[in-house]
């Protein structure tokens, strides 16, 4: 297969600042008569410093085009609906006359102004709707405070005194860039209303109280149809600083909790409650060990209680993003497919799944009609980016619905060609990658090719990416080759089996073939070639680098040099350790091979990255810099003090990529090196 863009030139996206300026869009809400969608969209602000987020409304039939509804110098999160159709949305913007807070806001669907709903001190997130206007947010309270004001009071006496410090009482205390504590989730409700109409903001209720860490940031919680009942994830305290979740149902009225599906053995991930509230949906995790990777299927849980219905345990297949259609008779999910990550229908009565869009997009943020004729979604593919699109639930078939793209005037974001190299890998499984190249690359003018290594590891590369583009690559004449190795979601457990408890091993092996794959064709320069990852990309960049000299350089962003060290060190260690035992991490670690090292490595990372900390590339570094015969030789470290795991401020992502297509251009192409301008 191959598609050409066919926009001008080399396209917007050889404009680095146009690149990272072009409007991003994330989540998508439908309204309960469906008329309506509403999604995100983050630009950067006029500093260049941050993001900032617009809602946008979209005419799901589309008839009308695109319209921007909110406007906030602090940006606004979309947050759902009342049951009479007007937008709730989170916003740190200040009301009239009040001082800045996070709150929930509601805009009503006829015009006006929008209003505050609830205000909590240390944000709101993952807000769910009943039918009934009971809404259930969570949110971060110090754990001594028995209601908001004393929450607010606690924060203000602790900054007075400006004490930062936290008292753990538990594990974990980290998630990606965040210190946990010293407070911790709990739900609040309060209600909606139903007709937008101004007033006195809602009052908030404490539904759980202090919990610990038992609503954590993976937590996800649903509320049923008539308001009455909350069904969440619950994590449950194990030995030797371990957690697992399980479900639990919260009643409303009275905050009673009891337990619907609890297995040492198993764990739980987003709940669904059903249309008429009888049950929840669930995926259902059968836990790893440093032997099996596990495995997930699609479970029911009877809300009165019961035990819990394995709905797919044959499907080979790992599902996620559940929703259900409106006569309770099917759920709608995702789960990755050879490359793909389309929508599947599952039917409750048999757990029979047939995948819905037939089509190479990437679908997220699911949402079925209250008709159920129709899936709106967004949907991306590695050589376009998300945008909202109206599907069939009859047949699969997508339309474009015309989104804040086209309301900008927007041109096409890439040009190039989009490849799929296919080979067989050395213990005869089949494996495949996505190629993209530049348009003009042929036998006569081959391109030198760049191995982008997704992160993960249990993950797919399917869908656009804003962070690690390849088509930012391709304008400046590179080929970009993105595999899926052993390890990689969408091809069965039994690829991801080959290569756990052993990420050096088939994972690696897999690599080379695909790269010897890419490397044979015509049109591909394999004298001028480069690996490049983050995260286990990064860490897999670095066993590259001790294992082989094939390429000409190396980067790795955010990547694991100790691997023993890293998952004892990381903000999910206890689970990183039902993975692999510290025999294993060590046989994997890349800095045993750091005297084998001749490519030129660039080394980047986030000093907040609490997912692999930034002693990894501390350790690398000195590793690299003490074996170079003058300096660093030529290695290079590019560091952000105030970043995390993901580079997300526009400037500072501006000086990644220019870094980055610095050292390839010195190292692949032959060039100078050049010091990015933003670096002084």
């Amino acid at each position: 297969m191959i598609i050409d863009a066919g926009s001008p030139a080399a396209g917007p996206l050889a404009d680095l600042d146009a690149a990272i300026g072009a409007p991003q869009v994330a989540g998508l809400w439908q309204a309960p008569d469906g008329r309506r969608l509403v999604v995100g969209v983050a630009v950067p602000d006029h500093t260049g410093t941050r993001y900032q987020r617009a809602l946008w409304e979209v005419d799901p039939a589309g008839t009308r085009p695109a319209r921007r509804l909110t406007r906030g110098a602090e940006g606004e999160s979309g947050a759902g609906f009342t049951p009479s159709g007007d937008l709730l949305f989170v916003s740190d913007r200040a009301e009239p006359g009040a001082d800045e807070a996070t709150s929930l806001w509601v805009q009503p669907a006829a015009g006006g102004d929008a209003r505050v709903v609830a205000t909590a001190p240390n944000g709101v997130r993952s807000a769910v709707v009943s039918a009934t206007g009971t809404v259930v947010f969570g949110s971060d309270l110090l754990p001594s405070a028995d209601s908001l004001e004393a929450d607010a009071a606690l924060r203000a006496r602790r900054a007075d005194a400006t004490v930062s410090a936290i008292l753990h009482e538990g594990f974990p205390v980290r998630h990606w860039d965040r210190d946990l504590g010293p407070d911790r989730t709990r739900l609040l409700v309060t209600e909606a209303g139903t007709d937008g109409a101004a007033g006195a903001e809602s009052t908030v209720r404490d539904l759980t109280g202090h919990v610990g860490r038992a609503l954590g940031p993976d937590s996800a919680w649903d509320i049923t149809p008539d308001g009455t009942a909350v069904v969440a994830t619950w994590a449950v305290g194990e030995p030797g600083g371990a957690q697992r979740h399980t479900v639990v149902a919260i009643d409303v009225a009275t905050g009673a909790r009891r337990t619907l599906a609890d297995d040492a053995d198993h764990e739980y991930e987003g709940p669904r409650v059903s249309p008429d509230g009888s049950s929840v949906a669930v995926v259902v995790v059968r836990r790893k060990d440093p032997r099996d990777p596990g495995d997930r299927w699609l479970g029911l849980v009877p809300l009165a209680g019961g035990p819990v219905r394995h709905l797919t345990p044959a499907w080979d297949r790992w599902p996620h993003s559940i929703r259900w259609t409106p006569d309770g008779a099917a759920l709608v999910v995702v789960a990755d497919d050879n490359g793909r990550s389309p929508l599947w229908r599952v039917e409750v009565a048999t757990g029979a799944p047939t995948r819905l869009t037939p089509d190479d997009g990437a679908y997220t943020d699911a949402q079925v009609s209250p008709d159920g004729r129709w899936v709106h979604a967004l949907r991306s593919t590695i050589d376009s980016p998300p945008a909202p699109v109206r599907i069939s639930l009859a047949d699969g078939a997508f339309r474009p619905v015309p989104g804040p793209a086209e309301a900008l005037g927007l041109h096409p974001p890439v040009r190039g060609r989009l490849d799929e190299v296919t080979t067989t890998a050395t213990d005869g499984t089949p494996l495949r990658a996505w190629l993209t190249l530049p348009a003009e690359a042929s036998p006569d003018s081959p391109a030198p090719l760049l191995l982008w290594i997704h992160g993960g590891p249990v993950l797919s590369r399917n869908a656009w990416s804003w962070r690690w583009n390849p088509w930012i690559a391709v304008a400046r004449g590179y080929a970009v080759l993105m595999p899926d190795p052993a390890l990689s979601t969408g091809y069965g457990v039994e690829f991801v089996r080959r290569g756990w408890g052993a990420w050096g091993g088939t994972p690696y092996t897999d690599l080379m073939s695909i790269t010897d794959a890419a490397v044979d064709r015509a049109d591909v320069d394999a004298t001028r070639t480069a690996a490049m990852g983050g995260s286990f990309g990064g860490y897999m960049a670095n066993w590259i680098a001790g294992r082989t000299d094939r390429f000409r350089a190396v980067v790795a962003h955010a990547s694991v040099w100790d691997l023993d060290n890293s998952t004892d060190t990381a903000d999910l260690a206890a689970d990183f350790r039902r993975e692999m035992t510290p025999a294993l991490a060590e046989a994997n670690s890349p800095h045993r091979h750091a005297d084998a090292v001749r490519t030129p490595v660039l080394l980047i990372h986030g000093a907040r990255d609490f997912r692999v900390p930034i002693n990894e590339a501390m350790r690398a570094w000195w590793d690299l810099c003490s074996r170079a015969e003058r300096d660093s030789g030529p290695h290079r470290f590019l560091y952000f003090p105030d970043e995390n795991h993901f580079i997300l401020r526009p400037n500072n992502i501006r000086v990644w990529y220019a870094t980055v297509l610095a050292f390839l251009a010195q190292h692949v192409l032959g060039e100078q090196w050049h010091r990015p301008d933003l670096l002084g």
